[in-house]
């Protein structure tokens, strides 16, 4: 795709954030690659990386921030709409997903989840909201499912579930998690230190399901896991 090629010109050797469809926790990797390299006739590669707010950027982008990602609402879509687990054989550890595009391979890496949602938008045609993810609008959109909501026990993170097909498990970015902390509840003797029970939405009181628990390493009482909400 032309859009692509010409805005991956640059090769580098680096160093690679490893991050695994069914993992939280991070590791670091070293990958080599070349933007746009052949390996085979006619087929191209290029490599990507999504931030914790949703942001795309070519890998290699030395400044990785609002200036530099791609804001293209039309290649956000045709680029996330198209996203897989990387089960092709190349870079998987390094860049568990693809997208494809023709005979051009688009690896990607994240800091946390591929699928970020960013928004919260009014559904059209009916009374369900839609959670926006990656820069698409209502193009990269699902149900909101109050009840779905996993706030993780260590890092503080909420997540939602996401397409099937990216991994199952989306991160809500950290502002708009912040908006909805609001509405959840926990239990009287825990104070907000707990793990909440309830989510306030609409005049309901849903009860969390915590389906997404099982899609992260197990927690250690007093260690595992770093980070935070942010």
């Amino acid at each position: 795709m032309l859009f692509l090629r010409l805005a991956a010109r640059s090769c580098r050797t680096l160093t690679a954030l490893h991050c695994l469809p069914d993992v939280y926790i991070t590791c670091r990797t070293t990958a080599s690659y070349v933007q746009g390299q052949s390996p085979e006739p006619r087929i191209r590669e290029y490599f990507y990386y999504i931030d914790h707010h949703g942001q795309l950027f070519l890998d290699d982008t030395k400044v990785k921030n609002f200036v530099t990602c791609f804001k293209d609402k039309q290649f956000l879509v045709f680029f996330f709409s198209r996203l897989r687990i990387n089960q092709s054989g190349r870079y998987q550890e390094d860049f568990p997903f693809l997208s494809l595009c023709g005979r051009e391979r688009n690896y990607l890496r994240c800091d946390d989840r591929p699928v970020v949602f960013t928004h919260l938008l009014q559904n059209p045609a009916g009374d369900q909201e839609l959670l926006s993810y990656c820069g698409g609008a209502e193009k990269l959109s699902i149900p909101f499912k109050p009840e779905a909501l996993y706030m993780h026990p260590v890092s503080g993170r909420v997540y939602h579930p996401s397409p099937e097909l990216s991994g199952r498990v989306g991160l809500v970015r950290s502002a708009l998690a912040i908006e909805l902390s609001s509405n959840f509840v926990y239990p009287p003797e825990s104070g907000q230190s707990g793990q909440p029970t309830h989510f306030l939405w609409e005049g309901q009181k849903h009860r969390l399901t915590n389906e997404l628990a099982g899609c992260f390493p197990a927690v250690e009482e007093g260690g595992g896991q770093q980070g935070e909400l942010g």
